[in-house]
């Protein structure tokens, strides 16, 4: 298969995609073996995982980073579009009201407000 950037183009084919972001994840494994438990890397390989629709595997990521740093609260809103997009609207909602929560503790007001306008939308 000739990749996009042999052919200079702007338009990268499927299979080359998914050879980019398995290349990704496995060096974001690879990271993660050397240094252990990273909540960045962590975040960064669910966001990689969904990219080539391992939904499953995205969602164990961020289960786990969020059971071992609930303040992590960047994960929440990529967690609750996760699980709207596996038809699990009442476990988007409780993930962005959990992450609502912690935004507000964090001041991070922009974070808050992203997260619930997610919910709101799901909501109507």
């Amino acid at each position: 298969m000739v990749c996009a950037a042999e052919l200079g183009a702007n338009i990268i084919p499927l299979g080359c995609l998914k050879n980019i972001v398995m290349s990704r994840i496995e060096k974001i494994l690879e990271f993660i073996n050397k240094g252990g438990e990273d909540s960045f890397l962590q975040h960064a390989l669910a966001l990689e995982y969904i990219k080539i629709e391992k939904y499953q595997d995205a969602l164990e990521q961020f289960v786990a980073l969020l059971n071992r740093e609930p303040e992590y609260v960047g994960s929440y809103y990529h967690l609750g579009k996760l699980y709207e997009k596996l038809g699990q609207s009442s476990q988007a909602i409780q993930t962005y009201e959990q992450g609502m929560i912690v935004a507000k503790k964090q001041a991070d007001q922009h974070s808050y407000n992203e997260l619930m306008m997610a919910k709101e939308d799901l909501e109507d």
